[in-house]
């Protein structure tokens, strides 16, 4: 079984972890309808990307009753 030679401590152990840290998650508005959505995605509440209808929402196609 491997063992360690030396004690590591605790500054070098939390020096490694340094990155293992959450991001928080980007978002911005859409152009088209304002909602927020991922940078480089499609909207996925309107279906528009760079201000174009890439792909018919599901809102869209279903009438309001």
């Amino acid at each position: 079984m491997a063992v360690p030679k030396k004690k590591t401590s605790k500054s070098r152990r939390d020096q490694r972890r340094s990155h293992h840290a959450l991001t928080a998650v980007l978002a911005v508005e859409c152009s088209n309808c304002g909602e927020l959505k991922k940078p480089h995605h499609i909207c996925p509440h309107c279906g528009h990307y760079d201000g174009k209808a890439v792909v018919q929402s599901k809102t869209a196609a279903t009438p309001a009753a």
